[in-house]
């Protein structure tokens, strides 16, 4: 599956595992992916380590995701972006909403 969930043990912590395009055609599957948690959990990974592309749509996934998770008070972090991410992310100054490392 092109977007994976996976729950720490105390419930606590959601990391999210894109791969392949993140592009309109898993906004589904990406909004399950947290929507579906029995509880709220107080931080959220989205690991971009396998993306090969991101689109507008994906940022906005990502907005989507903030929000439903608590907005500024969200703990979501974006991890292992390769350059080229990175670089839309820091276009979009998505680094002043999230931290991306």
């Amino acid at each position: 599956m092109a977007v994976e969930t996976d729950v720490s043990q105390d419930g606590k912590k959601l990391t999210i595992t894109i791969k392949g395009r993140f592009d309109f055609g898993k906004h589904q599957a990406f909004r399950e992916a947290y929507e579906r948690q029995p509880s709220r959990p107080d931080a959220v990974i989205v690991d971009l380590q396998e993306v090969t592309y991101l689109d507008s749509s994906a940022l906005g996934m990502l907005l989507l995701l903030r929000d439903h998770v608590g907005g500024d008070a969200a703990d979501v972090r974006v991890v292992h972006a390769n350059c080229d991410v990175r670089k839309i992310l820091a276009i979009s100054n998505f680094d002043k909403l999230f931290d991306i490392s």
